[in-house]
């Protein structure tokens, strides 16, 4: 018999510190659970796993470049159906590592192999590699473990990692289209500032012509825009690179990630649609913890670390807060006054019923399909703002050249 150190939580989300006499890591999971704890953590007091760390000092869990999030749902169905096969763990990991192709995920793989056969449980092995798997997936892992239901976990990990890349790839694909066409449209009017404008200046400076306010407006930006010190041929395309370095900058600090968020939830139509993917990430990530067997406060920390949105995150720390004060869910979360009256009233439902994870899975379903229909709204609604605005743009360089060249030909009439 060995001893295990362990750390878990309590039905009431304390956490427990304690030890436990086992033949096994498996044995000291069951004991664990048979006093009614989740366990979080566990070590065999001895040093199995000081030389599993050892050993992954050796190999090294690195690899250039990073794991996609199409990676990750590959290797969460596969395994998935190789521990409903009746598979070992270990024997499904070295199956998946072994097909996997060379880079992060395969040297993590490998590592994980390396700290399980030291004696680790598979959470606790994934837990040391957060840029591959993050706290959301070593929590689901540890509540299969704890539950004896690995695959069914791994299977509502890889419907939620899919259903979550779905509606990201949806909201990026929305916004290829405009930006294409304003970059293709920005090139085009910086072509025409660059060499059109300057040849039409060319042939009123030989004519003697007065211009009028509109055209020197224009060839004035045009002087700019090819000869100033320096040249706006080169500051335009560096605005939106020091746009985007001083929003990573402001963002880098938390009140900066909550103004930023909170600013961007105001602007219409896109504040809209950044809430309901919002509201649609929280409650399917907390949904997914709850139906898992996650205690709500720990489901709650850790859907606080992977919301996304900083006044969403605040609200489920407010939230977190109020529950272990003996407070229900529904109420501080209404007065966060971050989530419409039907989200709160289903939260509350859920908690009346003992449903709260189906009903926070119904709210997910349901916002992810009105996210579809905003990002199908914003798309009808660029489109002529995108039209309007070139249209103004061309506009204004046609009449500005044009007025020049109707007192020309005035005065070669006179």
């Amino acid at each position: 018999m060995a001893t295990y150190a362990f750390e878990a939580m309590s039905q009431a989300g304390d956490e427990i510190k304690d030890e436990v006499e086992a033949a096994s890591t498996e044995d000291a999971l069951a004991k664990i659970r048979q006093l009614g704890y989740f366990p979080t953590r566990i070590k065999e007091k001895g040093g199995k796993k000081d030389g599993a760390a050892v050993k992954k000092k050796k190999t090294g869990s690195g690899g250039i470049g990073r794991v996609s999030n199409k990676q990750m749902v590959q290797f969460t169905r596969q395994l998935s159906t190789l521990q409903d096969a009746g598979l070992p763990i270990l024997r499904s990991l070295n199956i998946l590592e072994e097909q996997a192709r060379p880079g992060k995920l395969k040297n993590t793989l490998r590592v994980v192999v390396e700290d399980i056969e030291g004696g680790a449980t598979l959470s606790e092995a994934m837990a040391k590699h957060p840029k591959v798997f993050n706290r959301l997936y070593t929590n689901m892992i540890a509540a299969g473990e704890t539950g004896g239901v690995l695959d069914v976990i791994l299977n509502r990990l890889a419907d939620f990692l899919e259903k979550a890349q779905k509606l990201k790839r949806k909201v990026i694909g929305a916004m290829i289209y405009p930006i294409v066409v304003i970059c293709f449209a920005g090139a085009i009017v910086g072509g025409i500032m660059y060499w059109v404008i300057p040849k039409f200046k060319e042939i009123f400076d030989d004519f003697d012509v007065e211009l009028p306010g509109l055209t020197k407006m224009l060839i004035g930006v045009s002087y700019w825009f090819a000869n100033g010190k320096p040249p706006g041929v080169v500051l335009v395309p560096l605005i939106p690179i020091v746009a985007y370095m001083t929003i990573k900058l402001i963002r880098s600090a938390k009140g900066g990630r909550y103004v930023s968020d909170w600013l961007l939830m105001r602007i219409p139509v896109i504040g809209s649609l950044l809430q309901k993917s919002a509201i649609a990430r929280f409650t399917r990530t907390l949904g997914t913890l709850i139906n898992a067997g996650v205690p709500i406060l720990e489901a709650l920390n850790i859907t606080k670390d992977t919301a996304g949105n900083e006044v969403f995150s605040r609200a489920m720390e407010t939230v977190h807060d109020s529950i272990r004060e003996g407070d229900s869910f529904a109420n501080p979360l209404r007065a966060t006054k971050t989530c419409d009256a039907i989200v709160v009233n289903m939260v509350d439902v859920g908690e009346e019923t003992g449903e709260l994870d189906k009903m926070l899975i119904k709210v997910a379903d349901n916002y992810d399909e009105e996210v579809e229909t905003a990002v199908a709204s914003l798309i009808s609604l660029l489109e002529p703002v995108m039209v309007v605005i070139l249209g103004g743009i061309v506009g204004f360089i046609v009449v500005a050249l044009f007025l020049p060249l109707v007192k020309l030909i005035e005065s070669v009439s006179g």
